[in-house]
């Protein structure tokens, strides 16, 4: 525990403090110095893509996306990262950013998705051109074990196993048991607060829902098919009917996002540094671009060029940071302060949901966590399969041995909350960024001549057309 604890500090604390104006310091963690300096270079090298091709993303995700013979569509691929990246970090996540750091954080929150719009691209398109066959489960799979691998050990060479690919997929593996545990704590306690629900009932009836799914083939798709699209619209349009409510305080919340962001008053006062990292942390942790798992999903892919996978990644940051997040954050801000103070995590989200469409709020709120860290589970388990495979092979035993271990930290999660295992999720998502980012960089190339080649083909022809 004290070796686990000692990484974390190392992943996670802040490693370098610069000085601000005021008094204040702003504290940079070891991934924040990774993923910020990363996302700025890689929009830099694709030419801005964020702004210079959301249409093309738009169109790619609005155009006939049916799956061939071979895996999932590319929409498909989607909906699974979507799952995975819209989670309770959606929810209490960015209500604790706010929190701490003000509404200012909401701001710098949506400059990282920015940037990692452009990390995604990349990481995703990578995972295009190095995916395999899947004998297991027909059609596709890859990710950063796969290209790791390519990059560590040469054509031709008899090993069969990168020591960094061996490392990433062992470290996602810990990771996503450690989300299971989570999510299992996470809905018996929302449930427990909404229904009064005894943990143990919950648990055991989403254990056994889970493994109906996750233990069946071809399932989880079909699933998160359904599933994901319902929850992020139910949850936009009810925030949308929020908004509307309460019309005339809009434009003030926004004023209060941009003053705070840049404000005097938090410089003076020494509270810049937190208004800035708070934005950054909950934005780089809610949109996963650079930790490696959504290529997970963007390699099972069935799609006719690589480059736009990448750009339906790309929009997956979009939606979850610009659309998702940001409908948390209005739902905060445009409740009474005085009604929130006091209270943090789940219980102001559902004090905030109270005050707008009372005791209706705090159910939806809680059947809506309950979606986003359930859809959560299914994807993690999805993006596992690659990395089972990478290190133990193509069988059904160990495949099957993982999903089981899942449904165990579970269930363990739906009745008590163990920080040591809270904390191993935090050190495996680290360590995945960290081996990630080391083949990001030297790969990066490939990818973008995926684009140059994607740009100069594809977007002439539409232009032709």
């Amino acid at each position: 525990m004290a070796a686990i604890q000692t990484i974390y500090n190392f992943l996670w604390g802040d490693i370098v403090r610069i000085p601000l104006p005021g008094g204040s310091t702003l504290g940079l963690s070891l991934l924040v110095l990774i993923l910020v300096p990363a996302g700025l270079y890689f929009t830099v090298r694709t030419r801005f893509l964020p702004f210079r091709l959301f249409p093309e993303m738009l169109r790619v995700t609005l155009e006939n996306n049916k799956k061939g013979d071979d895996g999932i569509s590319g929409v498909q691929a989607l909906i699974v990262s979507t799952a995975c990246r819209v989670g309770m970090g959606n929810l209490v996540g960015v209500v604790a950013a706010i929190s701490a750091g003000g509404a200012g954080a909401v701001f710098w929150m949506w400059v990282i998705a920015l940037l990692g719009s452009s990390t995604a691209f990349i990481e995703a398109t990578l995972a295009q051109l190095y995916k395999q066959k899947d004998p297991l489960y027909g059609g596709y799979r890859g990710g950063p074990a796969y290209y790791l691998h390519a990059l560590f050990i040469k054509p031709g060479s008899k090993r069969r196993r990168s020591v960094m690919a061996s490392l990433f997929a062992l470290s996602g593996l810990v990771c996503w048991c450690g989300i299971s545990q989570v999510t299992g704590n996470s809905i018996s306690s929302s449930f427990e607060n909404a229904f009064h629900i005894p943990p143990l009932y919950s648990t055991i009836a989403l254990v056994a829902l889970a493994a109906v799914i996750v233990l069946r083939k071809h399932a989880t798709v079909k699933v998160l098919d359904l599933m994901v699209p319902v929850m992020a619209a139910c949850y936009f349009f009810i925030t949308l009917f929020i908004i509307l409510r309460n019309i005339g305080q809009v434009p003030a919340v926004f004023a209060q996002i941009f003053a705070e962001a840049f404000g005097v008053r938090q410089v003076v006062g020494g509270g810049i540094g937190a208004v800035i990292m708070n934005g950054a942390k909950r934005g780089l942790f809610s949109n996963e671009a650079g930790s490696g798992s959504a290529p997970c999903a963007a390699a099972a892919a069935d799609i006719d060029h690589p480059a736009k996978e990448g750009l339906l990644q790309s929009l997956g940051v979009f939606i979850d940071t610009l659309v998702i997040c940001s409908c948390s954050a209005m739902i905060m801000l445009l409740t009474p302060q005085e009604l929130t103070a006091g209270l943090e995590g789940m219980d102001l989200l559902q004090a905030a949901m109270r005050y707008h469409l009372g005791e209706f709020g705090v159910i939806f709120i809680a059947v809506i966590l309950w979606l986003f860290s359930f859809s959560t589970f299914l994807g993690i388990l999805f993006y596992a399969r690659s990395n089972v495979a990478y290190l133990f092979g193509d069988n059904w035993l160990s495949q099957t041995l993982y999903k089981v271990l899942a449904l165990v930290m579970l269930f363990v999660g739906g009745l008590a909350a163990y920080q040591f295992v809270w904390d191993l999720g935090d050190v495996g998502v680290g360590l995945m960024t960290i081996f990630n980012m080391a083949a990001l960089f030297p790969l990066a190339p490939k990818a973008l001549d995926a684009l140059r080649d994607y740009e100069t083909n594809r977007l002439h022809q539409n232009t032709e057309r």
